[in-house]
């Protein structure tokens, strides 16, 4: 007889492309899976080949194989980061329709924003991508109006408070300057919700457009708005050995 091989429920989730292993969690605790006919709980372990798995209704199946794919799509704006929107919103699923395997956001660019976003079926992929220990890097371009002081862009770099705790230091530097608009060049090593966003209103600024621009080593490039490319063997092996040099914009 075979010996059986158990996983943690929210890994084989994953994996099987049903959500990144955070989202597989929300969905265990919201008491959306079944497995071999009881509601499971966090913690809970399974055989991927030979236990029944459902969600909300659906069965998951594990593949013996499975096929990763590392997707790379220049997201526009009015989209929202989901693979599915209860309110009949834009979603980013519709953008990436025709990829064969049932692929997922990795971490998340707000309806407003545009530019990089990664998608992957590779459970342990986007938990290494997302898990805040791994600080990988975020480069964006920001308009903002009406000016931007020294004093504004020494507080990027030394931190700002945010819901009681001190944001990580920032890189940042002004790309051009015309009357009542600057663009700016921002590197973040977190991603807390909308971030950019609120410390431009902390500091009196309006955001005209935010575009995320690399990840990591990973530049977006010239892909197109609204179009998606497969990364490169050496992309994602860039993405999962980052080593975060202390400095990646040049002034």
């Amino acid at each position: 007889m075979a010996k059986r091989t158990y996983v943690r429920l929210q890994k084989m989730l994953a994996d099987c492309g049903v959500a990144s292993r955070r989202k597989s969690e929300e969905l265990i605790r919201a008491g959306s899976v079944k497995v071999n006919g009881v509601v499971a709980e966090i913690g809970d372990k399974v055989d991927p080949y030979n236990d029944k798995v459902m969600v909300n209704g659906r069965r998951v199946t594990a593949n013996a194989k499975p096929k990763y794919r590392y997707v790379m799509l220049n997201k526009p704006r009015g989209y929202v980061t989901t693979m599915s929107d209860e309110r009949g919103r834009k979603c980013v699923a519709e953008l990436v329709a025709d990829i064969e395997e049932r692929v997922y956001p990795v971490g998340r660019l707000d309806r407003d924003s545009e530019g990089m976003l990664l998608f992957t079926n590779d459970g342990d992929f986007a938990n290494k991508i997302m898990h805040p220990k791994k600080d990988i890097y975020k480069v964006y371009r920001v308009t903002v109006r009406p000016a931007v002081t020294d004093e504004m862009l020494q507080q990027f770099e030394e931190g700002m408070m945010l819901d009681g705790r001190k944001t990580a230091p920032a890189e940042v530097r002004v790309i051009s300057r015309q009357e009542g608009r600057v663009v700016l060049e921002i590197l973040l090593r977190e991603g807390r919700n909308r971030q950019i966003r609120r410390m431009c209103e902390m500091l009196g600024l309006e955001v005209a457009r935010l575009r995320r621009t690399a990840i990591g080593g990973v530049k977006m490039g010239m892909l197109k708005k609204g179009d998606w490319r497969d990364l490169t063997q050496d992309e994602v092996k860039k993405l999962m050995a980052d080593p975060n040099p202390s400095r990646h914009i040049q002034k």
